[in-house]
């Protein structure tokens, strides 16, 4: 008895029952699936990310040459919190050099700060087509990814067109074969009733 126990326990334990607590429903489809294929699915959709995202750095990369990307990461670093702190460090520093009585001697640029307002324009004047050059690269750039992205999707249009023309095929060859079934059915039934009809 204590054997049958044990073996009853091995068999509800059993790696079958394991996998089936571990199935999960797949998200918008009443399908159930392991946590392994889920996973699974998740690592190729990743994959295919990147594999997208590294054709297209590799496009840019060839496409473009070193000015370009060289005006790409000045227009980065100018746009990002580190190039704000740092200016934001530089000019503090400046004004306090120039303004502090310790640092009389070596003052270069006192009050009203003019050489500090031409250094600001020369580099206003130097960022802002370093910025536009890379904003007009990007546009290109979003722009092809647009062109793929459409492509894409046109072609996962076309295949769940070819895909619904099927089922509708399939739904009317099964239509006609329910109206073959049933009119072969009716044929017996008048068959059925002519023969209990010269039976009686």
């Amino acid at each position: 008895m204590k054997e049958e126990n044990n073996a009853a326990e091995r068999i509800l334990n059993s790696p079958e029952d394991e996998s089936l607590e571990d199935a999960s429903l797949f998200e918008g489809f009443d399908i159930e699936l392991h946590k392994r294929d889920v996973q699974r699915i998740d690592r190729l959709v990743d994959d295919y990310e990147k594999g997208i995202l590294n054709r297209l750095e590799e496009e840019y990369t060839n496409k473009t040459t070193y000015p370009d990307r060289l005006a790409d990461r000045i227009a980065q670093f100018g746009g990002s919190w580190r190039f704000i702190t740092c200016f934001g460090i530089f000019l503090f520093a400046w004004m306090v050099w120039n303004v502090l009585l310790l640092t009389k001697a070596f003052h270069f640029d006192e009050p009203p700060f003019i050489l500090l307002n031409l250094c600001l324009s020369f580099l206003a004047a130097f960022q802002a087509p370093v910025i536009m050059m890379s904003q007009n690269r990007q546009a290109a750039r979003d722009k092809h990814e647009s062109v793929i992205d459409f492509a894409i999707n046109y072609k996962a249009e076309l295949e769940i067109d070819d895909i619904q023309s099927h089922l509708h095929h399939i739904e009317s060859n099964e239509k006609r074969d329910m109206q073959e079934v049933k009119s072969e059915f009716l044929k017996l039934r008048e068959l059925l009733e002519s023969i209990e009809a010269r039976l009686e």
